[in-house]
């Protein structure tokens, strides 16, 4: 991280009692954001502990779960940080089939999930053919709070997918600053992609939003514009994701993108806006392996926990979801899922967290 300046300093909280904020987090009513954003000890712990107390006076001690499922990886997009990226030719592509994940979904998924986001590759194709119609039976069949991750579509789809029963709109800004956007080959540009944003929230969307921690060559000013771009966007919620070299991306030989940073933006953002949802995203355990689960939670201003719940095996052309020590377990036509749900439990620097080995797999989420 590269040194900061007064930019990343201009944050500023939603209001709240002061007593909420000690000296170490605010000075004139107004967040240290570069101290903040590199804190580590007991500068940190008092960081988490203020997002803690904001987490559970709009929350309370609960932590949502919402179910992941990818319906295709193809992309016509070419970010230089995704593997889905139109030119990686080592990946195998694939769209779910509507009545497999309709079946799994409506019979078989855990009974502690209460929201689903359905995510693709941009992918217009797998949106008409699959994600709008299994929205609609999700609709009438479950009472799953629904979203979508999708990317940039024409307006009418918008409509479309709304109507279907889709409530939540996931379209991450990623990146803050319009020339790195545009030299990572982030969709379209950043002027249309916050644009797209905007559309939704007009057309009574709730909108998540997001950016990613640790890019090569962030500075920490760039975090700071990240924060600041997202609480003057019309959101509900917001994730940060630690960046995660991807093998068959041009940017595979960079450094995982800091853990604690992460955190530490997830704080700030619960500091920002105690209404909003803030997932945990499943990169955590992937930039901090056989760890990251363990420090998040409400220590990092968590709201809601996010899982992969099916995932496509290409070799058999079937989906499969994670069942714990039972292994995984396929789905085939004709095939019923079966396999344990005793919960598996996350501990966290405050509390439990309870999540199925149902869902415990994935390696991105909105």
């Amino acid at each position: 991280m590269q040194a900061q300046s007064a930019v990343s300093q201009e944050i500023s909280f939603a209001e709240a009692p002061q007593s909420t904020f000690t000296t170490a987090v605010i000075v004139n009513g107004m967040p240290k954001g570069a101290e903040l954003v590199t804190s580590r000890g007991r500068e940190q712990e008092r960081l988490h502990a203020r997002a803690v107390e904001a987490t559970r006076g709009q929350f309370g001690r609960r932590v949502f779960l919402r179910g992941v499922v990818e319906v295709s990886n193809f992309c016509r997009e070419n970010c230089l940080y995704c593997g889905m990226r139109r030119e990686n030719q080592s990946l195998d592509r694939y769209r779910a089939r509507l009545d497999d994940l309709s079946e799994l979904l409506i019979h078989h998924r855990p009974s502690s999930m209460t929201d689903l986001n359905i995510q693709t590759g941009e992918d217009p194709v797998a949106v008409r053919e699959t994600v709008i119609p299994l929205i609609r039976r999700l609709r009438d069949q479950t009472p799953l709070g629904l979203s979508v991750c999708l990317g940039t579509l024409a307006s009418n789809v918008y409509d479309e997918l709304q109507a279907a029963g889709a409530t939540i709109y996931i379209m991450k800004f990623e990146i803050a600053d319009s020339a790195a956007y545009r030299r990572l080959s982030a969709p379209g540009t950043l002027e249309e992609r916050l644009e797209h944003i905007r559309l939704l929230a007009r057309k009574g969307w709730r909108v998540s939003s997001g950016f990613i921690a640790g890019l090569p060559g962030q500075s920490v000013d760039d975090i700071g514009d990240n924060l600041r771009l997202a609480g003057q966007l019309p959101l509900a919620g917001c994730s940060v994701s630690p960046f995660i070299p991807g093998e068959a991306t041009p940017l595979h030989d960079a450094t995982t993108g800091d853990i604690d940073l992460t955190l530490n933006c997830m704080a700030l953002l619960r500091l920002m806006r105690p209404d909003w949802v803030i997932p945990a995203v499943s990169a955590l355990n992937l930039a901090g392996p056989g760890s990251g689960y363990h420090r998040i939670g409400p220590a990092g201003g968590l709201s809601a926990l996010s899982q992969r719940s099916i995932h496509h095996d290409r070799r058999e052309n079937s989906l499969r979801a994670r069942s714990g020590k039972t292994g995984s377990v396929r789905t085939k036509p004709g095939r019923i899922l079966s396999g344990r749900r005793r919960p598996k439990r996350f501990r966290c620097r405050r509390g439990l967290i309870t999540v199925p080995n149902f869902v415990a797999y994935g390696t991105k989420f909105g």
